[in-house]
């Protein structure tokens, strides 16, 4: 019996650790000079000369992400993408 719950509370354990990793991170990549939305945990590696400088999150939505990079300071506006006359042909 001791055993059984022992095991259940392992369970329990680990599935609540894999769940608390589940999201969407905001980094600031210093390579390209954009803020990128990332499905796993960065590691922030600036002191060894790394491209990643921040990270803010998890967010549990994309949305959610989206909104937060659009508050960032250090994160430039992303403009959405202009139409090209042959996408507006296919609008119609």
């Amino acid at each position: 019996m001791k055993s059984l719950l022992l095991a259940g509370a392992m369970t329990i354990a680990t599935g609540t650790c894999a769940l608390a990793q589940a999201g969407y991170w905001v980094v600031g990549n210093r390579a390209t000079a954009k803020c990128e939305i990332v499905t796993s945990n960065p590691v922030i590696n600036v002191q060894v000369g790394g491209n990643i400088w921040f990270g803010t999150g998890p967010y549990q939505s994309l949305d959610d992400a989206k909104l937060a990079r659009s508050n960032i300071p250090q994160c430039p506006a992303v403009e959405p993408p202009a139409q090209t006359p042959d996408d507006e042909n296919k609008s119609n």
